[in-house]
């Protein structure tokens, strides 16, 4: 404010208990003063009576610090002293606080100060609100939640003003006559009387959860939401520009630590969409009028995905003593669990793995004894391939109860399929590397609009993995292959991101191409995930941006994952990644360690999950099958040919990789073709 207006509003002041005569008004002036106050003549002199309005109210509210409004709407948070840097004579102090999952970090030169902006911080977060005030008002105490804060619009709804007009048989209004929407509104405009209003005027409370009535459906998805759930915020992810310089949102919203997004031509539309998909998953409401979202979403129960997890988690603390075993440190950890149906009852771990690195391309194997990737999510699924092969080998043996407790059904045409009702569960303790975690932005404890270059240059962009580190980097070369000798002079050993391959799963099935020639395709009901998530982004990089991959061949489909996060994940461990990595697999005892470094166990034998073990274990399925299986033929003496066996798998994974080109997200890039062209020994 200028000084004009401090003066303005100390004249006021004096005047708070002396009414004012018309004709003084009509003036624009005081006994004590002569100048005319802004906008008093445009307003006929309302805007005078809307201060005294102010002044009368003001008595009753003490001005709260950051910290006091934090710890009315979420009490007995704890602040955590995370660092201390600078010379002695002038430190910085880092303070975190967790708000609904999220943590926010503050600094100060001094601890207290540190505090104060990690809460401020905390407070911005709730709404797209300025001050802490009007946080803790939007936040159910006393604002209205059917007003939209997030508009698009210029101007708030004159809807807004309705909720703080002064009743006229109010005690504390008894004096003042009630002063008309337009006027507010006109003096909202010229930005006089915003704060004021959200600060101190309102007298509603926030009721509970409704069930949508007749009225409700009508209204707009985002006001119905604001009722249910008062204080959201809505963050804008991507805003691009298609043909004819059409713009697009992707517009998200958090309700109860799940997050929905929407998409639409302008910020308005986006959001109603991600609104709509919060009424329908956490309420069941479908507003009849409102466009289904573009970005479908399908979500796991939350009890559900949270019991997942805690299975994993136990079962890695039994396997590592605690975790007091050396090899329990890891930055990631992955596990498949098998249930029946949703039945959490029936519910078993049959892999565990953890791992952030790849092999060097130095030790790369040409007779496949060596695991190139060793990210938890693919050792994962190698481990998960191993298990299949057990089942496969079950089934086919001479003792009943051997073949009754496997997983695998004959069919009478011949292979193998899964039994009814059989459903397997990936959990991930973060976000899989690639661009599902690189545009995850809740975790972020900065500016969540932060990573929007990133997110508008290479959004759903194929990734491949840093040799020997971590972190991705968009694909560059247009060759689909690498060169043997050109790995050997020091190119680095390209691997695509966890992202990526896992999408991969979802058209062509986990079991890869030598059990292709053996089983149907086998997908994953559902991901879950612990950290770094934003499951609308993560379903459409994991299906959506393959939408017109065409026509699939029988068994085979676009899957569409259940996905969901945890309530309570762990803490991510601080520090460098270790260069380890470990597989559990059901049946076995104990872990199986590999140097992620060389893709060997740390004694140097090769691991029991390397292309080489498998194709063992292949022929000898290949000998028992070809005679019940016509169509096997001979068994191929070199892995490269025995992949070729399942055409089928072959000609969807080249569909898979044109659609990946057409959608121009670049170009899939393979491991050199000798890895492969290993012959089979024994």
């Amino acid at each position: 404010t200028s000084s004009a207006e401090v003066k303005e509003n100390r004249n006021i002041g004096n005047l708070e208990d002396h009414p004012i005569a018309s004709t003084e008004r009509a003036r624009g002036g005081t006994p004590s003063s002569k100048r005319k106050r802004p906008l008093e003549e445009g307003n006929n002199g309302h805007f005078c009576k809307l201060q005294l309005i102010w002044k009368k109210v003001s008595w009753s509210v003490t001005p709260k610090n950051a910290l006091v409004q934090l710890h009315e709407l979420k009490p007995g948070l704890q602040y955590k002293m995370v660092s201390q840097t600078g010379p002695v004579h002038a430190p910085v102090f880092a303070v975190a606080v967790e708000v609904n999952g999220l943590t926010f970090e503050g600094t100060g030169p001094t601890k207290k100060k540190a505090k104060m902006h990690a809460a401020e911080l905390a407070l911005k977060s709730f709404v797209q609100f300025p001050n802490a005030c009007q946080a803790h008002f939007a936040m159910g105490n006393c604002i209205n939640p059917s007003t939209d804060f997030t508009s698009d619009q210029a101007d708030f709804p004159d809807t807004l003003f309705k909720e703080f007009e002064p009743s006229t048989h109010s005690k504390d209004f008894s004096v003042y006559n009630p002063v008309n929407n337009e006027l507010l509104s006109t003096a909202y405009r010229h930005g006089r009387l915003l704060c004021h209003t959200l600060d101190l005027m309102g007298h509603s409370k926030q009721s509970k959860h409704k069930t949508a009535s007749r009225a409700e459906s009508e209204k707009n998805p985002v006001v119905l939401l604001n009722e249910l759930r008062s204080g959201l915020r809505y963050v804008c992810l991507s805003e691009t520009v298609e043909k004819q310089h059409i713009k697009s949102f992707v517009m998200a919203v958090r309700v109860d630590g799940r997050t929905f997004e929407g998409s639409g031509r302008s910020k308005k539309l986006a959001k109603g969409q991600a609104a709509q998909a919060a009424l329908q998953a956490l309420f069941n409401i479908r507003l009849p009028s409102h466009i289904p979202s573009r970005s479908k979403c399908h979500h796991l129960p939350q009890d559900f995905a949270d019991s997942i997890y805690q299975m994993v988690a136990q079962k890695f603390q039994e396997l590592t003593d605690n975790f007091t075993s050396m090899h329990a440190r890891h930055k990631t950890l992955a596990g498949i669990v098998m249930t029946k149906g949703l039945d959490i009852r029936q519910a078993q771990v049959i892999v565990l793995s953890s791992g952030t690195k790849c092999i060097n391309g130095e030790y790369i194997n040409d007779q496949g004894l060596a695991v190139n990737d060793c990210h938890a999510e693919i050792v994962a699924r190698r481990a998960f391939v191993h298990f299949l092969y057990s089942q496969l080998e079950l089934h086919l043996s001479k003792r009943r109860e051997d073949w009754e407790r496997s997983i695998f059904m004959r069919l009478k045409e011949g292979g193998y399929r899964l039994r009814e009702n059989i459903l397997f569960h990936l959990y991930v303790s973060i976000s899989p590397c690639g661009d599902a975690r690189l545009n995850s932005p809740y975790e972020i404890t900065a500016d969540l609009n932060s990573s929007k270059h990133i997110v508008r240059k290479y959004r759903g962009h194929l990734r491949t993995k840093i040799e020997s580190g971590e972190g991705t980097i968009p694909v560059r070369c247009r060759n689909a292959a690498q060169t043997w000798d050109g790995v050997l002079l020091g190119e680095q050993l390209i691997t695509m991101s966890c992202t990526d391959k896992i999408a991969r799963w979802n058209i062509l099935g986990l079991q890869g191409a030598l059990l292709s020639s053996f089983i149907e395709p086998m997908y994953l009901h559902s991901i879950i995930v612990g950290s770094l998530y934003h499951t609308g982004h993560l379903s459409r990089v994991m299906s959506h941006r393959i939408e017109d991959i065409g026509q699939l061949p029988a068994s085979y489909r676009r899957n569409q994952l259940l996905l969901s996060g945890v309530s309570h994940a762990d803490a991510r461990q601080p520090g460098k990644s270790p260069s380890f990595s470990v597989n559990w697999i059901v049946g076995t005892t104990e872990l199986e360690v590999i140097n992620a470094t060389t893709g060997k166990r740390v004694c140097g034998n090769p691991s029991r999950l390397c292309k080489h073990m498998f194709f063992t274990r292949w022929a000898k399925l290949h000998g028992k099958l070809s005679t019940r299986v016509p169509s096997h033929g001979d068994m191929p003496s070199v892995y490269s040919e025995a992949k070729l066996v399942a055409q089928t798998y072959q000609s969807v994974k080249q569909q898979l990789f044109k659609a990946f080109q057409r959608a121009g997200l670049g170009t899939w890039v393979k491991k050199p073709p000798e890895q492969d062209q290993f012959l089979l020994t024994v």
